[in-house]
């Protein structure tokens, strides 16, 4: 059901939380629009100027990687200065009050951990760009040891333990998704009695096979984002407001 009007979307979406035990939320880019970071795949998003580099081109080419390096520094001031938003707050409250036990999300900001999720409870299905990892020997460095080898060297940092290429901790096109992120991600999906997809296209699968799954095994399906998803049809309840705004109200819960 498609809510007429943002108020009572609201209040149904209300409704719903105070009578779901386990909720699940699932979030992608247009949670986290209001805190200034740009959403990837849309018209004028950063994949609309600049192609993204699948993994197999990243560990053949040292071009590439130089590439990849280059474009993550690039939006290291928008990462760094990004707060959490009215939606990632008003999750963390419910986080808080014992509702929802763990986030699934496909975003790769920290801005859940930034707004009070533990982070074991983030379930990152894409990764985490605000640190980096050796695709040789998963070795983790900061940010600011990599930026540094690449002044120092002109060229995308390897690995000090193994000489392997690093990057940063995300997952990219054509990469394998991370086993243990799937595996919680889908028993979160089956034992929920709520599922709240938020600011997802619902386009990139596997992930976006997770909202489904939850419906088949019992749970009650809300989608909140601007634009409709292919599996609005599905969902117990549709909000098409603004993710800040629908979400505001939950807050202070």
């Amino acid at each position: 059901m498609i809510a007429t009007d943002l108020r009572s979307g609201v209040e149904q979406l209300g409704d719903m939380i105070a009578e779901a035990s386990t909720i699940v939320p699932f979030t992608g880019a247009g949670i986290s629009t209001e805190c200034g970071i740009p959403d990837f795949r849309s018209p004028g998003g950063l994949w609309s100027r600049n192609r993204p580099i699948p993994f197999d081109e990243f560990v053949a080419s040292p071009d590439a990687r130089d590439e990849a390096w280059r474009r993550r520094f690039a939006m290291e001031p928008t990462f760094a200065a990004a707060k959490p938003g009215r939606g990632h707050r008003a999750l963390a409250a419910l986080y808080r009050a014992g509702k929802i036990p763990a986030i699934v999300t496909q975003n790769i900001d920290n801005l859940h951990q930034a707004s009070g999720f533990a982070a074991e409870h983030v379930v990152e299905l894409h990764g985490n760009t605000t640190y980096a990892r050796c695709i040789g020997c998963g070795k983790a460095y900061d940010l600011a040891w990599a930026k540094l080898r690449f002044e120092e060297t002109g060229g995308a940092p390897d690995c000090a333990v193994c000489d392997e290429p690093v990057k940063t901790a995300t997952i990219s096109f054509g990469q394998a998704m991370p086993e243990d992120a799937m595996r919680r991600a889908t028993e979160l999906a089956q034992h929920c009695d709520l599922f709240i997809a938020i600011g997802s296209s619902l386009v990139v699968w596997p992930a976006a096979g997770f909202p489904m799954m939850a419906r088949n095994c019992g749970a009650r399906l809300v989608i909140i984002n601007n634009e409709p998803t292919e599996q609005d049809d599905i969902a117990d309840l549709v909000i098409r407001h603004d993710i800040g705004e629908t979400l505001g109200p939950f807050v202070g819960n």
